[in-house]
């Protein structure tokens, strides 16, 4: 496998495991229905630990364009490979976001709330305040891409073994960070899975806020390149 087709799969596994846990939260008639927070986080935490685990060796599971781009500021990726993997992490959330879709796909129609149907695919401020909402997603953001780069290994990305701690990363953030726009910390994981929702044959579906959505992707990017630029500058005074 190369690594496009590994950051495809790893990204896809991803948002299937991750988006699928809110679908099972969020959505009418599921058995994890009304479970809360709790499990969201602890499945997105889950998530990105099988995403790594799978596709570690092959790509060095970047599964997320801000890590690609912090890893390239930073000097522990080439600047060549950054479109091929973010056009794979792209890739990946679609299609993951597309089988979330298809598993749950009768329990989109029995659920009413257009807002919950949306939010299966994509974040959402809990209070709408632009700058507020840009922190939020800078600061989860960095605090991932940081502690990535410590971990990751030079022109690679992260091994197998780095699959917990990341997955652990993940799951704090989400605890800690995240009750304020659903800290997708990841443009792949907001964008393709909210062009997907405009695509699908969803019942009931409501507008996909596309005035919100920059703030996922550009707010990562940020956050991406602090992160970076601390690092490099820790490096240097060492």
């Amino acid at each position: 496998m190369t690594p496009f087709l590994a950051e495809i799969l790893g990204t896809a596994l991803l948002i299937l495991l991750g988006n699928g846990t809110v679908a099972n939260v969020l959505l009418g008639k599921t058995k994890g229905h009304d479970s809360g927070w709790i499990v969201i986080t602890v499945g997105w935490g889950m998530a990105v630990f099988v995403g790594v685990f799978a596709v570690a060796a092959i790509s060095g599971a970047h599964i997320n364009p801000a890590v690609t781009l912090g890893l390239a500021a930073a000097g522990k990726f080439s600047w060549s490979l950054v479109p091929l993997y973010m056009a794979a992490q792209f890739i990946g959330a679609a299609i993951g976001a597309f089988l979330v879709w298809l598993h749950y796909r009768p329990h989109f129609a029995a659920t009413e709330n257009a807002d919950l149907k949306l939010a299966v695919f994509c974040t959402a401020p809990a209070i709408r305040e632009t700058g507020s909402n840009l922190i939020s997603e800078i600061l989860g953001t960095f605090v991932l891409v940081f502690c990535v780069l410590l971990l990751a290994a030079p022109e690679v990305g992260l091994g197998a073994l780095d699959a917990l701690p990341v997955a652990l990363l993940v799951l704090v953030i989400g605890i800690a960070l995240g009750g304020t726009t659903g800290y997708a910390i990841n443009p792949a994981r907001d964008l393709s899975p909210r062009i997907i929702h405009a695509l699908l044959p969803i019942p009931g579906k409501r507008d996909n806020d596309w005035s919100y959505s920059w703030i996922p992707v550009v707010g990562p990017f940020i956050g991406a390149l602090i992160a970076s630029g601390l690092f490099v500058l820790i490096g240097a005074t060492t």
